[in-house]
């Protein structure tokens, strides 16, 4: 079975090979276009497949009795298969007979173009039809684009190649486990960040989406949401994702888009997780310039939802080109209109406008909407004077592809009570960089969530602002105004420095030690004069007497036991799932139960816990239980996937198989616990060749630089550039040629007879852990095949939790080490007082004049 992980990789580089010099935003519409065409022609095969009460039957056999019913019964088959999809795709339009053109050599663009327009011919005339409607319009899907090749022959070749990419998935089977919506979601976001600036017309971060979504699902009644600013509806899809099956099933998805092809993109990424077209409504429209949707109804009056999220265009400039009035209902509750030069609040009370009186609403704005005066600052006063401004949560700088401005998520209720105060959350600094882009790790969104769900104030991080601490601020919502920024620099003290010791305030500021062990910490030091003490012995001293005193090995043994417990009960769970399961929340539940677990210990940072957990998920637990659900676990304990390596570079780039690799068993643990021997002969193999260059690299080095008649003959022999420079390699050839004219038993013989053998030996060496490794890596890939169910056990234990309990126990020594290395720190600053420098600065320059005075003038 291929997963979803290799589904997408797969995909992924597919179409970095093929896109060539094309911008990442306009080849994403040809690309994700002919996946979603496959997925239209899969379905209409598989409903056919249904109605004519076929069983499994290959898919070229398939396609000929398709061809022959539609030949006997025509319009009737067709409204058949229409009646249950909503569209058809007739045989000689199906994605499958591009594929036997293609086979034959009958392949031409034209027929592609002909089955794109005729598609949208086949579409039942309902309420739903618009759901279908111009996805494959000209504008977007453009076959006859330069950019796919300068003449018909390259747009020919290029256009094969991306549908032979998806020749052999079957769209309708990875539907069902939502694997074929993960993975179009997977490249609208690689294309996003491959897109720069131009991602943010259709993307939003999946951790910035998380926050919006986890924070909208848990806080409202959902049946209906709306996204004015859809995109392509990522943001939609995450709040679904965390709501629970009988709930998805009655949702109703709202959703405009300004961009027709981003438009189009949100209509198939929708359809493509399975949302059924009389669930969504989604509109090609400006969002501000005329308000929707309307209550049919009740005209003039908007729909409202029980949420609402959006990612808006930041600051957007002459957003009002329709000129509206602050007579429009949507502005009325502002009093005035948003300026002219930023669209933020425009589109705020656009949103608000239509969020139901017990709904929550979730918008990412630029920090400038907390601060700004003018029109803004009124429209900010009234909202607070409102209460409809529940929380504000501030997130790192540089997180979106397309801007690298630091954001805040707004989240807005109707139904505060006037005295609830505002909380702010500042999550600024809970990040780490991978590659340019600043990410939320999911310990990060689960602490903003849990903040938010709490409403906790955490000194540093979050804080309740009441109505009159924001009126004494004057309705500025600035974040720094109400949370201290996070500063770990300790105040100098001047007298420390003048006098030594340890400021007694900085000991008490050692929380950790001081709740911990405070009696060791207080044995450690002795009081200088009031108010200062100095250490009595060594701070890593002080760390192994910390270190092992009973009560941290108690609370880590205790720690060990809760995570041991843990760690069993669900590798039981995980060995048995099976195509039952819900994985996702399998993997919240095991997310979910570490933090609560680790909450009962104090000074552990039960994120840190939280993370451990999901690493283990992202690295291994994804790919393996999807796996083992779908088979069992010793079935897959003893399969084998191709080992597909990355070749080549540039237009040569390619995918090609290496060897073979246990699905869910690591090859580099079955060599490490059975072939333990031919490793060690292997290394030691590979330490004397690299002893071997060591030696070689030194005579390279001594025959470039020595000036001596004895290593002529080895400057003589390395290899030279075209300029005649010597590199760093010496000529093998050339070696035994020298040694004909060298006499036996000389120095210069000598050095190239050790050169030579050097060389030989090593090349000796290198051709003998080839064919070891060769003949290892065999041996493994046999060897999965016939694995022992306790041999499964103990791989896959070690590669699932081999390091999580230590992992773990690392919280309890963490903290007190930190605190210790501050301790250390606080020492080595004040351990040198102002007298002491003066005294060494007055014994140097005494040594110095004895120094004068020694010296002789001649």
């Amino acid at each position: 079975m291929i997963t979803s992980e290799e589904i997408k990789r797969r995909l992924w580089d597919g179409a970095t090979e093929l896109r060539g010099s094309m911008d990442a935003s306009r080849y994403k519409d040809y690309m994700l276009g002919l996946m979603f065409y496959k997925f239209l022609s899969d379905k209409t095969l598989e409903t056919f497949k249904s109605t004519a009460g076929l069983g499994q039957i290959p898919e070229t056999e398939l396609v000929d009795e398709y061809t022959k019913a539609r030949a006997d019964y025509g319009v009737e088959l067709d409204k058949m298969i229409q009646d249950v999809l909503g569209y058809y795709v007739i045989p000689e339009h199906l994605y499958q007979t591009w594929l036997k053109d293609i086979n034959t050599g009958d392949f031409e663009v034209q027929k592609v173009t002909d089955a794109l327009n005729n598609f949208e011919r086949t579409i039942a005339v309902t309420g739903d039809s618009d759901d279908f409607k111009g996805l494959f319009s000209s504008s977007t899907l453009d076959l006859t684009d330069t950019a796919l090749g300068s003449n018909l022959n390259e747009r020919s070749k290029n256009i094969k190649a991306l549908i032979l990419l998806f020749a052999d998935l079957n769209m309708v089977a990875l539907q069902k486990g939502d694997v074929l919506g993960d993975a179009y979601e997977y490249l609208i976001g690689q294309f996003a960040m491959e897109s720069g600036k131009k991602a943010g017309e259709f993307y939003t971060p999946r951790q910035v989406s998380e926050v919006m979504a986890q924070i909208a699902a848990k806080t409202s009644n959902i049946k209906s949401i709306y996204d004015p600013t859809v995109g392509s509806g990522s943001l939609l899809l995450t709040v679904k994702k965390h709501l629970g099956k009988d709930v998805q099933k009655d949702l109703q998805y709202y959703g405009q888009e300004k961009n027709t092809a981003t438009y189009n993109l949100t209509r198939m990424n929708l359809l493509l997780h399975g949302i059924r077209p009389e669930k969504m409504t989604i509109k090609n429209g400006d969002t501000l310039s005329q308000d929707w949707p309307e209550d049919p109804e009740q005209p003039n009056e908007g729909i409202l939802f029980d949420a609402v999220v959006m990612n808006p265009p930041y600051s957007a400039k002459n957003w009002n080109k329709a000129g509206l009035k602050v007579s429009d209902p949507r502005f009325e509750v502002a009093g005035v209109l948003p300026p002219d030069s930023k669209g933020d609040f425009a589109f705020l009370l656009h949103g608000l406008f239509h969020l139901g009186q017990n709904g929550t609403m979730a918008i990412v704005l630029p920090h400038g909407v907390l601060f700004r005066g003018g029109a803004e600052g009124e429209i900010r006063q009234r909202l607070l004077d409102k209460n409809q401004i529940d929380t504000i949560i501030g997130l790192p700088s540089n997180l979106f592809t397309n801007t690298g401005i630091p954001v805040v998520v707004m989240i807005l209720k109707k139904n505060r009570e006037l005295t609830a105060p505002v909380l702010l959350i500042d999550a600024s600094n809970s990040f780490i960089k991978i590659g340019k882009q600043n990410v939320l790790q999911e310990k990060d969104i689960a602490k903003i969530v849990d903040t938010y769900v709490s409403r906790g104030e955490i000194p540093e991080y979050s804080h309740l602002a009441t109505r009159e601490e924001i009126i004494d601020n004057g309705y500025n919502m600035n974040i720094p105004r109400y949370i201290e920024a996070v500063n770990n620099d300790i105040v100098q003290d001047v007298d420390a420095h003048l006098l030594g010791g340890i400021p007694k305030k900085n000991i008490d500021d050692l929380q950790v030690l001081q709740a911990s062990v405070s009696d060791l910490l207080s044995a450690s030091m002795k009081e200088l004069r009031p108010n200062y003490v100095e250490l009595t012995k060594p701070v890593a001293e002080l760390m192994n007497e910390i270190l092992s005193d009973k009560r941290i090995l108690n609370k880590s043994e205790q720690l060990k036991t809760k995570v041991t417990e843990y760690i069993v009960r669900y590798w039981d769970i995980l060995r048995h799932i099976d195509k039952d399961t819900n994985l996702a929340i399998l993997m919240e539940n095991m997310l979910l139960e570490i933090k609560n677990m680790l909450a009962a210990f104090d000074y552990i940072d039960i994120y840190d816990g939280y993370q451990i957990i999901a690493e283990i998920w992202k690295q291994s637990l994804t790919h393996d239980t999807e796996l083992i659900a779908a088979s069992d676990f010793y079935t897959v304990g003893r399969t084998r996937e191709p080992n597909m390596v990355t070749k080549g570079s540039g237009n040569n780039k390619r995918e090609e198989q290496d060897g073979w690799v246990g699905a869910i068993v690591p090859n580099d643990l079955i060599a490490k616990r059975l072939y333990s021997v031919e490793l060690v002969e292997i290394e030691n193999k590979k330490l004397r060749i690299a002893e071997m260059e060591a030696e070689l690299t030194e005579l390279i080095e001594a025959a470039k630089v020595e000036d001596s008649d004895e290593y002529t003959a080895l400057y003589d022999v390395l290899k030279k550039n075209d300029d005649g420079v010597a590199q760093d390699s010496f000529e093998n050839k050339a070696i035994k040629a020298e040694l004909k004219n060298r006499a036996k038993g000389t120095y210069e013989y000598d050095l190239l007879k050790k050169a030579e053998k050097l060389i030989t030996d090593k090349l000796s060496l290198n051709k003998a852990v080839k064919a070891e490794e060769k003949e290892l890596k065999e041996k493994i890939e046999e060897r999965i095949l016939v694995l022992a169910d306790e041999e499964i056990d103990s791989y896959v234990y070690e590669k699932w939790f081999g390091t999580t309990v230590e992992l773990m126990i690392d919280l309890v020594t963490q903290p007190l080490k930190e605190e210790l290395n501050t301790l250390e720190m606080l020492h080595n600053r004040y351990s040198q007082t102002l007298s002491a420098i003066e005294l060494e600065i007055e014994t140097l320059e005494k040594a110095f004049e004895s120094l004068l005075s020694e010296l002789v003038v001649e």
